[in-house]
C-alpha cells in the first residue's frame, strides 16, 4: 500500500507541477503580433570584446521602470550585433566573453508578464566573428581578398550559425521574433570561385565581370540579389517551420534600399531612417513601406550624428509626425550600456514621445491613402543605376528632390513601383516618371495605355523623356548637357545646374516655362516644360533634371514651376490646402473616416549644422479645402477634438484651421 502511494504521487506531482506552469504562462497577457503594434523601444549595443560584465546591472525594476512609463506594445533589445559576439549566452555561435546574469532571461520573463513582445536585434549578414572563425564563410573582393565581415548569402553561415541561433532564441528564450539588421544594406556583390562557377553555368556568360563597364556587371549584380532573396527567404521558412509564431523582418528589405515586390514571407517591414535630416528620410520611406502591403514600422535614432547627442523631445515627435501620417507605427531607439542595463534617465523622453504617438493612434494607424499622386521608384530602373546591390545612396537623390518638391507644394503623393501598378493603374489620376534612365518595355505600353484611357502622365528630365519623345510630339535638339539653366516661370526665374535637353515642339505641344540661355537676351531661349493631349489623357515632359539640385541648391522657381505644371495636368485633385509651404499633407482612411493629415515641416530639420533642435515654428492659418459628395456628419481637429467652423457647397468642403504645431489631423466624418 505505502509503495502504491509513492508512485501515484511520483506521477500525480509531476502532472500538478506541469498543469501549474502551463496555467501560470496562460495568465500572460495576451502580446500584439508585430503587424498589429504601434509603438516600440529598440534597445542595442552590438556587444564587443570588452564586454565582460554583462547583465550586471540589468533588474526586473529596471525592465518594469521602461514598461510603466512608457508602455510599449513591444521592445527589441541587443542580442548579436556586428561585431558577432552575442549578448546572450548563446551555446550555439559566439558569446561575449563575461557574464554576470542573463539580461535576455530578464527582458522576457518581464515583457511577457506585462503583455509586451520582446523582439531581438540581431545582426543577420554582417558578422566580423564568423568571418574571423570561419574565412570560408566570407564573400570575397574583385582582387580576391576576403572579407573581414560580410559574410556570403551563399555559403552555409546562414544553416551554421544564423539558423541555429534563431531555434535557439526561440526555444529557451521564447522571443517573438527578430530583427534583422546589416541585412540588405551590408550584402555585397562575392567574387569567390564557388559563387562566380555558379554564375557562368546559370547565365552561360563565362567573363566575370569587375566593373560596372564591363559586360554582364547587371547580370552578376542581379544574381547577387537574387542570392540574398534566397539567404531570407530560407531562414524565413525554416523558422516558420519550426514556429509559424515567430516574426521575422529583415531591416530594410523592401523599402528604397530594396523596392520591389514583397516576395518572402517576412512577418513585418521595418527600417531606421537615417539620425541626420530624418523628417525628409521619414517622408520618402514611410510613403514606400506604406503601399508594401505589410505592417510596418520606422525607427528613429534618439541621438544625432555628431557625438550622439540626445535629441529633444520635440525633434523626435516631429519625426514620429511623418511616419504616422502614413499609417504606420514607430519606435525609437535608445543604446543599452556595455552590460545591457538601460540608462534610465532617458525614458521620460520616450514617455513623452509615446504619448504624443498615443494620442493620434485611433485616427492614423493602419489607415489606407487615398490615391492622388503616384511617383514611381521604378524597381527596374533602380537596380540599373545603383552601384551598391542594394543600398542607394546618391543615385536616387532626384526622386528625393522630385518627392520634396511635390510635398513643399501640398500636393498628396503616394511612391509606388511598378508591380502596385499592375492592376487598377487609372486609381491615381496623374502618375510621374522622374528621370529614371530606363523604363521597362511592359511598363512603358502600360503607362502609355493608361494616358489613352484618360490618366496624366508627368516625365522629368532628359533622360526619361528621351524614352517618351514620340508620345510627347517632340524632336531632340543637339545631346542632353549639363549647364547652368535660367528657369524663368510666372515672371520669376532661377538659375539651376542640372543636365537639360534642348527639344523642339511638332505637334499640339504647349509649352509650359522657358530656359533662358542668356538672362541678357531674352530671344535666345527654349523649353522647359511642354504639355500635350494624347488619347483621353496628357503627357507632359520636363526638360531638364530638378531632383537632386533642389535638394542641394533650392530655389522656389524649380517648386512653383513644377506645382504649376501638375497643377495643370491635375486641376482638381480631393484636397487643396493653402496657407503655407511647410505643411506635408497626406489623405488617407481609417475606419470610417477620411482624414486629412497635417504635419508642420518648418525647422531647422535639414541643416547640415543643427544636430539637436527643440523648437518649431508654428504655421497657420491653414486654409483646406476638400471635395465631398456630400455634406459631412461631423469635422474636428484631432486629438484635441476642436470642432471647426464648416463650409459646404457644391460638393467642396471649406474649412480653416487656425494653428498647426506640429501634427494635426483633420477628421471627416463622412
Amino acid at each position: 500500500m505505502y509503495n502504491k502511494k509513492i508512485l501515484f504521487l511520483m506521477i500525480f506531482i509531476p502532472v500538478l507541477l506541469t498543469s501549474f506552469i502551463v496555467c501560470t504562462e496562460n495568465k500572460n497577457p495576451e502580446r500584439l503580433k508585430r503587424a498589429d503594434s504601434f509603438l516600440g523601444i529598440h534597445f542595442d549595443f552590438h556587444a564587443g570584446p570588452d564586454c565582460n560584465e554583462i547583465g550586471k546591472n540589468v533588474t526586473r525594476e529596471m525592465v518594469e521602470s521602461i514598461l510603466n512609463q512608457v508602455k510599449p506594445d513591444y521592445i527589441q533589445i541587443d542580442c548579436k550585433g556586428h561585431r558577432g559576439l552575442t549578448s546572450y549566452p548563446t551555446k550555439a555561435g559566439n558569446p561575449a566573453p563575461g557574464f554576470i546574469q542573463d539580461p535576455l532571461k530578464i527582458f522576457r520573463e518581464v515583457t511577457a508578464e506585462h503583455g509586451v513582445a520582446l523582439y531581438c536585434h540581431y545582426s543577420g549578414v554582417l558578422d566580423a566573428e564568423a568571418t574571423k572563425q570561419h574565412p570560408e564563410w566570407a564573400i570575397h573582393g574583385i582582387n580576391g581578398s576576403v572579407s573581414e565581415r560580410v559574410t556570403s548569402v551563399f555559403g552555409p553561415y546562414v544553416d551554421k550559425l544564423l539558423i541555429p541561433q534563431f531555434k535557439e532564441l526561440n526555444d529557451i528564450y521564447a522571443v517573438d521574433g527578430v530583427w534583422v539588421d546589416g541585412e540588405c544594406w551590408g550584402t555585397e556583390r562575392d567574387f569567390q570561385p564557388m559563387v562566380t562557377e555558379k554564375f557562368k553555368s546559370i547565365t552561360g556568360i563565362q567573363v566575370i565581370p569587375k566593373t560596372e563597364k564591363d559586360t554582364g556587371w547587371y547580370e552578376f549584380s542581379q544574381f547577387c540579389r537574387d542570392g540574398f532573396r534566397q539567404y531570407v527567404a530560407h531562414y524565413v521558412d525554416e523558422l516558420h517551420a519550426h514556429n509559424p509564431d515567430f516574426q521575422i523582418a529583415s531591416n530594410w528589405a523592401y523599402s528604397s534600399f530594396m523596392p520591389e515586390a514583397v516576395n518572402i514571407n517576412v512577418d513585418f517591414l521595418s527600417g531606421d531612417i537615417v539620425p541626420a535630416n530624418s523628417i525628409n528620410s521619414a517622408r520618402m520611406e514611410s510613403r514606400i513601406l506604406a503601399k508594401q502591403g505589410k505592417g510596418w514600422d520606422l525607427m528613429s535614432w534618439s541621438f544625432s550624428d555628431a557625438g550622439q547627442s540626445p535629441k529633444s523631445v520635440i525633434q523626435l515627435q516631429h519625426e514620429a509626425s511623418l511616419v504616422l501620417a502614413q499609417g504606420g507605427g514607430f519606435q525609437v531607439y535608445f543604446k543599452q550600456n556595455r552590460d545591457a542595463s538601460v540608462n534610465l534617465s532617458e525614458m521620460p523622453v520616450m514617455a513623452e514621445v509615446a504619448r504624443f504617438c498615443r494620442a493620434r493612434q485611433e485616427f492614423c494607424h493602419k489607415a489606407v491613402s487615398v490615391p492622388q499622386i503616384g511617383l514611381i521608384l521604378s524597381t527596374d530602373a533602380y537596380y540599373r543605376k545603383i552601384k551598391g546591390l542594394f543600398s542607394a545612396g546618391r543615385e536616387i537623390n532626384s526622386l528625393r528632390g522630385i518627392l520634396q518638391i511635390l510635398l513643399e507644394s501640398q500636393h498628396v503623393v503616394d511612391v509606388v513601383m511598378e508591380h502596385q501598378l499592375n492592376e487598377n493603374i487609372n486609381r491615381y489620376p496623374l502618375l510621374i516618371y522622374p528621370e529614371w534612365e530606363y523604363i521597362n518595355p511592359d511598363f512603358k505600353k502600360k503607362l502609355i495605355e493608361y494616358v489613352g484611357e484618360g490618366g496624366n502622365l508627368l516625365v522629368i528630365g532628359p533622360a526619361s523623356v528621351n524614352l517618351f519623345g514620340q508620345e510627347l510630339g517632340i524632336q531632340f535638339i543637339d545631346s542632353a548637357n549639363e549647364k547652368v539653366n535660367h528657369l524663368e516661370y510666372n515672371g520669376q526665374w532661377a538659375s539651376i545646374k542640372s543636365i537639360s535637353q534642348r527639344i523642339k515642339p511638332v505637334e499640339n505641344v504647349i509649352t509650359f516655362g522657358k530656359l533662358i540661355n542668356n538672362r541678357r537676351n531674352s530671344e535666345t531661349e527654349d523649353i522647359a516644360g511642354s504639355i500635350r493631349k494624347f488619347g483621353k489623357g496628357s503627357i507632359a515632359g520636363v526638360y531638364l533634371n530638378l531632383g537632386d539640385s533642389y535638394l542641394n541648391a533650392k530655389v522656389t522657381v524649380a517648386r512653383d514651376f513644377l506645382d504649376g505644371l501638375v497643377n495643370k495636368l491635375f486641376p482638381d485633385p480631393m484636397v487643396c490646402v493653402r496657407g503655407s509651404n511647410d505643411v506635408d499633407v497626406s489623405l488617407n482612411r481609417s475606419k470610417g473616416i477620411l482624414a486629412v493629415n497635417l504635419v508642420n515641416t518648418a525647422g531647422p530639420h535639414a541643416n547640415r549644422n543643427v544636430y539637436v533642435y527643440d523648437k518649431i515654428p508654428p504655421v497657420g492659418p491653414i486654409q483646406v479645402d476638400v471635395h465631398l459628395n456630400k455634406k459631412p456628419k461631423k469635422v474636428s481637429i484631432e486629438p484635441s477634438g476642436q470642432k471647426l467652423k464648416v463650409d459646404y457647397e457644391n460638393s467642396l468642403l471649406k474649412v480653416t484651421v487656425p494653428r498647426i504645431e506640429m501634427y494635426e489631423i483633420l477628421v471627416i466624418e463622412e
